[in-house]
């Protein structure tokens, strides 16, 4: 499998992925203080939305590349 393929696999994949879960959130840790042997520390969780058109756009182009990616062929 050429790298064309597989780029365009990728892009499939991510962008059915974000069509079906719509983002992803994670956790981050901002502040963390030590008062002798009591450790406090802040998290806060972070949200990423991942656009409609962007998912898309990432699936037409894997597409794209899967159907006229594969021209060079021995």
């Amino acid at each position: 499998m050429n790298a064309a393929k597989l780029a365009a696999i990728v892009l499939i994949v991510a962008g059915t992925l974000g069509l079906v879960y719509g983002g992803f959130s994670y956790t981050k840790e901002t502040h963390k203080t030590q008062l002798g042997p009591i450790e406090f520390s802040v998290e806060d969780k972070e949200t990423v939305s991942i656009p409609v058109w962007a998912s898309v756009g990432a699936i037409a182009i894997g597409s794209l590349v899967l159907l006229l990616g594969g021209g060079n062929k021995r």
